[in-house]
């Protein structure tokens, strides 16, 4: 009789999941058409551009105060030459590759159902409402982290110099004592 129940449960089980993987299987991926879509609906370009614009503000800040810690004499202009130039290099930031870049990685992991169902939440007015506020949101956020982030930086920049000391130490040749 145990024999019996076990048998029957194991079949329900072996059914269950060969009927779950059926439906997996047989939903249809997302096409690239379909992911392009999404990220038009997302906004994702201008979300990606607003993303990297405020990044690129956070580390050129943290760039000015690690450089005028760690070479006070370093002057203002020099310091906005290399913000200029950091600005200069974002102009040529190649979004469309990225976007393209990123559509594999969708595909392998959303069904064209899983980016239907996207696609209607982010042209929903709540869907609308988060890609509207969500540069605000990761701009605040990144605000809010600077202080761990500075610190943190500020710690790597002292490993890196005692580091960089040890070898330093190691390379040089003791004096010769005569």
């Amino acid at each position: 009789m145990k024999h019996r129940r076990a048998l029957i449960v194991a079949a329900v089980l072996f059914s269950v999941a060969r009927i779950e993987a059926q439906s997996t299987a047989s939903e249809a991926p997302a096409s690239k058409e379909d992911i392009q879509r999404l990220f038009v609906v997302m906004n994702v370009r201008q979300q990606m551009a607003q993303v990297m614009d405020d990044m690129v503000k956070e580390q050129s800040q943290m760039m000015r105060d690690s450089l005028k810690r760690r070479s006070p004499r370093i002057s203002d202009a020099e310091i906005q030459h290399l913000d200029q130039a950091m600005h200069e290099l974002m102009k040529e930031f190649p979004y469309a590759a990225m976007l393209n870049d990123m559509i594999p990685v969708y595909q392998k992991h959303l069904s064209k159902t899983d980016v239907a169902a996207m696609t209607a939440f982010y042209s929903s007015p709540t869907g609308k409402k988060l890609l509207r506020d969500m540069p605000a949101m990761t701009t605040e956020s990144m605000q809010a982290a600077y202080p761990t982030m500075q610190a943190y930086m500020e710690k790597v920049m002292n490993q890196i110099d005692a580091l960089a000391k040890e070898d330093k130490q190691r390379t040089v040749p003791p004096a010769n004592k005569n």
